[in-house]
């Protein structure tokens, strides 16, 4: 077994602009960050040529791996082109954006190659503020699933999670704080239909962003 770096960090990376501010914020937090992307059968899978290209910016090692068995084990919006995407979160429980397991598999997946790695620091750019309330997202799941990896693979984690308390417009000052706002606003890809940047609009991952970004925009130019 390799020994564990403290100084290192892994970062769950998607090229989106949480990760890409979770990035940013591990570069300043351990001496050395790597990255680490998946194909999942997204459909926005643009998404990992623009977390390559943010990851060669960034100066960091970047992974790629293929588990795109996860579209084939749920249904979902994101991967099934013949549902209709939810607009708004159902009463009931969260939309059909929703992939099963998503970060149950990305995390575990991640804290294998951390291990070969050395590497015992996890970030993901998850976040319960989010408007869909996504049940992978939440401080629970997080912390159980950081106890579950300690336990099953007899190592030390620490998974971070720097935006889970703090909404969109906090997270686009926080990228702001770490001097790559205008990185994060023009090259990266939160859109659901591919769509660099601002997005496309209309999918509830761009309005969400849209709406975080109007809202510190609005405080940012009032203090200045």
């Amino acid at each position: 077994m390799k020994p564990i770096n403290k100084e290192k960090a892994l970062v769950v990376f998607s090229g989106g602009q949480d990760s890409t501010t979770c990035l940013f914020w591990a570069k300043k937090h351990f001496k050395t960050v790597e990255a680490l992307t998946f194909v999942y059968g997204q459909k926005h899978v643009k998404e990992v040529e623009v977390a390559e290209a943010i990851a060669r910016k960034a100066g960091v090692v970047w992974h790629k791996m293929d588990v795109s068995f996860i579209s084939q084990l749920a249904k979902n919006s994101l991967t099934d082109s013949s549902i209709t995407m939810d607009q708004e979160k159902p009463a009931d429980g969260p939309p059909n954006t929703f992939v099963p397991g998503r970060n149950l598999f990305f995390l575990s997946i991640a804290a294998v190659l951390a291990r070969e790695r050395g590497i015992s620091h996890l970030v993901t750019g998850v976040s319960e503020t989010d408007f869909s309330g996504y049940p992978d997202c939440r401080d629970a799941f997080i912390k159980s699933l950081n106890v579950s990896l300690n336990l099953g693979m007899d190592e030390q984690f620490v998974i971070h999670t720097p935006l889970m308390w703090i909404d969109k417009a906090r997270t686009w000052a926080l990228a702001d704080e770490l001097r790559v706002f205008e990185l994060v606003r023009a090259r990266t890809l939160t859109c659901y239909n591919g769509v660099v940047g601002d997005g496309c609009g209309e999918c509830p991952a761009c309005k969400l962003r849209q709406k975080g970004l109007e809202k510190y925009l609005a405080t940012r130019n009032t203090e200045a």
